[in-house]
C-alpha cells in the first residue's frame, strides 16, 4: 500500500502536468521565435510604410521583400504595374478639373497613437523573443534541443518560401 494520501497523489499529478506544460511551452517558443521576430520587425517597418517606395524614398530591396513576406507570404519584390494607356478624349468632352480640397497635414492623432503603440508592442515582442532565445540557449541541459528547434524554426519557413 502507498504511504501517500490522495491529496499528495493529486498534487504530484498536477506538478507533473505543469512540468510537461512548461516543457511544451519551451519547445514551441524556441521553434516559433524566428518567425515571431520576423513578423514583429517587418510589422514595425510597415506601420510607417517603410517597406514601400513613395515620393523620393526607395526602401532597400531586402526590406521591400520582407514586407512582401509579411503581407503576401512571398519573398519577392512586388511587380510594377503597367499603367494602361489613356485614350485622349476630345477637349470639349473633358470635364473641368475638380477643385482640389486642401489636404490636412499629418495623420489624425488617434492613428498616430495607434501606430506608436503598435511600434512599442512590436519592439516588446522583439525584445521578448531575443531574451527567450537567450534563456533557452543558456539552459545547458536543454541546449542541444533548443539549437535544433531554433534551427528548424529558422530553416523551415525559408524552405517553404523558396517553393
Amino acid at each position: 500500500m502507498s504511504d501517500k494520501s490522495p491529496e499528495q497523489i493529486a498534487h504530484n499529478k498536477r506538478a507533473v502536468r505543469l512540468r510537461f506544460i512548461r516543457q511544451l511551452h519551451f519547445w514551441v517558443a524556441v521553434f516559433v521565435a524566428p518567425s515571431l521576430l520576423l513578423f514583429a520587425l517587418t510589422g514595425m517597418l510597415q506601420l510607417f510604410g517603410l517597406h514601400e517606395a513613395e515620393g523620393g524614398y526607395r526602401p532597400l530591396p531586402v526590406i521591400e521583400k520582407l514586407g512582401q513576406v509579411h503581407i503576401h507570404q512571398q519573398f519577392a519584390l512586388r511587380p510594377v504595374r503597367a499603367r494602361p494607356p489613356q485614350a485622349a478624349a476630345p477637349a470639349a468632352a473633358q470635364p473641368a478639373p475638380a477643385r482640389a480640397e486642401p489636404e490636412e497635414e499629418g495623420a489624425p492623432l488617434g492613428e498616430t497613437l495607434v501606430k506608436w503603440t503598435f511600434l512599442v508592442m512590436g519592439a516588446g515582442m522583439t525584445l521578448s523573443s531575443i531574451l527567450g532565445i537567450w534563456m533557452a540557449l543558456s539552459n545547458t541541459r536543454q541546449r542541444p534541443i533548443a539549437l535544433a528547434l531554433l534551427a528548424a524554426g529558422t530553416v523551415l519557413p525559408i524552405l517553404v518560401l523558396a517553393l
